[in-house]
């Protein structure tokens, strides 16, 4: 029986690890973004709440994040509440759309992005 308890028994909830993330909710953030990278790594993660391979990228990235706000800026699009910010950052960025994406902004321009899995191989130290 103990195996079949072990294995029905409800998990421990994992503790919730907390970035340090500022919402993207407005296209003015653009233009300071492109501001702020002049000085300070800029880095956008565009999710779509509705996927569940966004999901499990977004999972693995917090997991592996390990910066401060002293590091980066961390900015987190919505894509869904959000659309119009997504498509004008691809437009001033010159970065074709996809979800989810990581994009990563030094001296006005994106240095690197990827999306889907490659996002989790970028290695932000790289790029402070």
């Amino acid at each position: 029986m103990g195996f079949f308890s072990n294995l029905f028994k409800a998990s421990e909830p994992k503790e919730t690890k907390l970035l340090p993330w500022i919402a993207f909710t407005d296209l003015q953030q653009i233009q300071e973004i492109k501001e702020q990278s002049k000085n300070k790594t800029q880095v956008v993660f565009k999710h779509s709440t509705s996927c569940g391979i966004s999901r499990m990228v977004l999972n693995r990235f917090v997991d592996a994040y390990s910066l401060t706000e002293n590091d980066l800026d961390l900015y987190y699009l919505d894509l869904l509440s959000y659309r119009n910010i997504s498509n004008e950052v691809g437009y001033t960025f010159q970065v074709m759309h996809e979800s989810p994406q990581l994009l990563v902004i030094k001296n006005g321009v994106v240095v690197v992005h990827s999306s889907h899995g490659g996002v989790n191989t970028i290695d932000l130290n790289d790029f402070l």
